[in-house]
């Protein structure tokens, strides 16, 4: 279904210019209470003039998970939402699936498994579209979990935790590069994930990783900077002066030697500029 907005224009022949922004979300968010994080992606979208897409592909049950998250933006009054199933790498080149992406304001990645979620959307028309609209502020996106994970040109597909660094550790695959410059991981201190991001920057030094909480947004603005949201922290890894790894002559699961890192741990309304490389503590 494709709406008609012409017909559902306010009377107002300018309205206000959408705010946009990326929202990457470490998983779990709030669903239930304050949901801060989902609120700030809907008003983000525009709010009550709000056109929005989910997109469930990585999830299992992608009906289950798409009903969910529709009812929750329509209950906090969104103008349209539409669930986009795709099952099928040849949705992305649907018709109708490209029209309604011209009129979005919002697209929300769900969670689950992140390859599978590159395996529909990669390199598709519909995907190439959606990262045109969002770096040309036109859209705000959205990804929870798996859906955070496809940020980067390099993506933590799988991998172990609570051992030290190793290469073993993590498995890298190709992400949809939204964000290019930065390594994506999620349930980060929940799951005890800290040497699993190590263990992907070492390989790409060059990239920022960063490492999102449960129920906890890095929100990344078109100025290069990023606001934290939610209950838990946010942890930017900085491994572009490293001066010594042992990361090229070492086998896959013997330890691995970093130097001269930097590592940055933001909470709540805590600011990180990607581009000048720089922490920005919350004003009071």
């Amino acid at each position: 279904m494709i709406i008609d907005l012409e017909t559902q224009q306010p009377d107002n022949p300018s309205p206000t210019p959408l705010k946009t922004a990326i929202l990457v979300i470490g998983g779990a968010e709030d669903k239930v209470h304050g949901k801060e994080i989902l609120q700030t992606f809907w008003a983000r979208s525009g709010g009550t003039e709000a056109v929005l897409a989910i997109v469930p592909s990585a999830s299992r049950e992608p009906v289950l998970i798409g009903d969910r998250y529709q009812r929750i933006f329509e209950e906090m009054g969104a103008k349209y939402v539409k669930v986009m199933d795709i099952r099928d790498r040849v949705q992305g080149e649907d018709p109708q699936f490209q029209a309604y992406i011209e009129e979005c304001t919002g697209v929300f990645l769900t969670g689950g498994d992140q390859l599978r979620l590159c395996g529909l959307l990669a390199d598709t028309p519909l995907m190439e579209r959606i990262r045109q609209r969002v770096q040309q502020g036109e859209m705000t996106l959205a990804g929870t979990s798996a859906g955070a994970a496809v940020m980067g040109h390099h993506m933590i597909a799988g991998g172990s935790s609570g051992e030290a660094p190793n290469r073993a550790l993590v498995d890298m695959a190709m992400g949809l590069g939204i964000i290019p410059e930065v390594i994506v991981d999620q349930h980060f201190h929940n799951r005890n994930r800290m040497a699993r991001l190590l263990s992907a920057v070492s390989g790409y030094p060059e990239r920022i990783g960063i490492g999102i909480d449960e129920d906890t947004c890095a929100m990344f603005e078109r100025d290069g900077t990023l606001t934290v949201i939610g209950c838990g922290t946010v942890t930017v890894l900085d491994a572009r002066e490293m001066s010594y790894t042992n990361q090229a002559t070492v086998t896959a699961a013997e330890p691995l030697s970093l130097h001269n890192l930097r590592l940055h741990i933001l909470s709540y309304g805590d600011c990180y500029h990607l581009k000048k490389h720089r922490p920005i503590a919350k004003t009071v």
